[in-house]
């Protein structure tokens, strides 16, 4: 892009900023616009992961940019940093669909640098930096475990970006369990077992998230055992997460537990009150924002669950901040927090309002006992949105929707947060509906 063009760059960052804060991020500044070709604002980025996540979490947001400020029907094309500006792709400004088996997009936010180290995670830590390191002799299996929200996933995607930065030919399969079961069933339905079987043993490095979720699933860990047998036995690196250790994952073969132990098991605890300040500063500085060491210190001191709670509450703070035009504070920390003078804004009457006109459903359906995916994925979302954004206790919120416990509060919370982590578009939609909820007058 020219430099005449350059401020109509800036305005596009501008008006994201304003528009979508929970989205940017302080290296959209590194993007390189290189003009427009082809009907399409052609950028690039600097790398394949920051490519890769600008295709699938942010081109919704960059074509509304573009076209509202330049009032031309054109939208963004990213490219990575070897990819030619002028090839035009096969569909310029599609986003990709995600699959349930799909490989998971690596979030480029997500480095060894970025992660906060501390007595509850040094050992895990430790052990990834040698596996990105020495990919295969260093600790083989890795086996990370854990509560949800405490830093796995972001461990996972570091050894990818450090082995892909390392050796960009190694070949990287990244993915949920709950991917692999999804792709082992189509495989067998289909007839394609050949095809399965060399997608995930002919890679150099295979990552699985949420492992776990193979207990009880007695013809997949079948087919994993001998998937992990295949990569072991050739000296290839296998890293798993898990919301627990090997032993006690339930209905899980004895074979199975033998062989995640084989490696290193690593445990990772919620972080201490240091650690947490420093985590907040961090998600802060990669957001751009400035959050003062006061208002730090007092989230620290009421969130001290997971950093997924942590994350939340830099991202409020964000919204909250872009809405009232004015920087982050103690002050907004604390009505942010529902720790102000008055009572907290947020309601769940307020999300379930929210919730309810997105998702064209009635309270009383959520009430209700219906189980159908159309009730109960809105239900959890207001389960989950009142966990984060009120002060109610998990048996207040269950006895809300129909006089549920707080075990059924606690399973929609982790089933929300976990795809959250999974699903760009499910993410997209809790994000607008946090930034509803949030905003003044709902």
């Amino acid at each position: 892009m020219s430099d005449p063009d350059r401020p109509i760059w800036d305005a596009v960052l501008a008006h994201l900023r304003a528009a979508q804060p929970g989205l940017c991020r302080r290296w959209f500044d590194e993007l390189e616009p290189l003009g427009v070709r082809g009907g399409s604002l052609v950028v690039r980025a600097h790398s394949p992961f920051h490519r890769d996540y600008l295709r699938r979490y942010c081109l919704d947001a960059f074509n509304d940019a573009i076209r509202t400020v330049t009032g031309r029907l054109i939208g963004a094309r990213f490219i990575g940093p070897d990819e030619r500006p002028d090839e035009a792709p096969a569909a310029p400004s599609a986003r990709p669909a995600a699959k349930a088996g799909d490989s998971l997009p690596i979030n480029p936010d997500y480095g060894f640098d970025s992660f906060v180290v501390g007595p509850s995670n040094r050992l895990a830590h430790a052990a990834a930096v040698a596996v990105g390191a020495n990919p295969g002799h260093a600790y083989n299996p890795l086996f990370i475990h854990g509560g949800v929200g405490l830093g796995k996933t972001h461990l996972l995607q570091a050894i990818c970006l450090t082995i892909h930065e390392n050796d960009p030919a190694a070949t990287i399969c990244y993915l949920s369990c709950e991917g692999f079961v999804t792709q082992f069933m189509e495989a067998v339905q289909g007839g394609r077992m050949t095809d399965f079987r060399h997608r995930f043993r002919d890679v150099d490095v295979l990552v699985i998230d949420d492992v776990h979720f193979l207990g009880s699933k007695d013809r997949t860990q079948e087919e994993f055992f001998h998937t992990f047998n295949s990569l072991y036995q050739a000296n290839k690196q296998i890293v798993l997460s898990s919301d627990a250790p090997p032993e006690q994952i339930p209905d899980l073969e004895e074979r199975l537990v033998s062989r995640f132990k084989w490696g290193l098991v690593a445990h990772v605890e919620p972080p201490d009150y240091e650690t947490r300040v420093a985590i907040l500063k961090t998600k802060a500085g990669i957001r751009g924002l400035d959050l003062p060491d006061n208002a730090a210190y007092f989230i620290a001191e009421r969130v001290d669950t997971n950093i997924r709670e942590l994350e939340g509450a830099i991202v409020r703070l964000q919204i909250q901040s872009s809405v009232e035009g004015r920087p982050i504070d103690l002050e907004m920390s604390r009505a942010s927090l529902g720790a102000g003078r008055g009572p907290t804004r947020t309601t769940v009457q307020t999300i379930v309002d929210a919730v309810t006109n997105f998702y064209d459903v009635r309270l009383a359906d959520l009430q209700s006992k219906r189980r159908a995916r159309s009730v109960a994925l809105p239900r959890q979302v207001c389960m989950y949105l009142a966990r984060r954004h009120t002060q109610h206790s998990l048996g207040e919120i269950g006895g809300y929707f129909g006089g549920r416990d707080h075990t059924t509060v606690l399973h929609a919370v982790k089933i929300v947060g976990h795809r959250r982590d999974h699903d760009p578009d499910f993410e997209r939609v809790v994000r607008t509906l946090e930034s509803r909820i949030l905003r003044p007058g709902g």
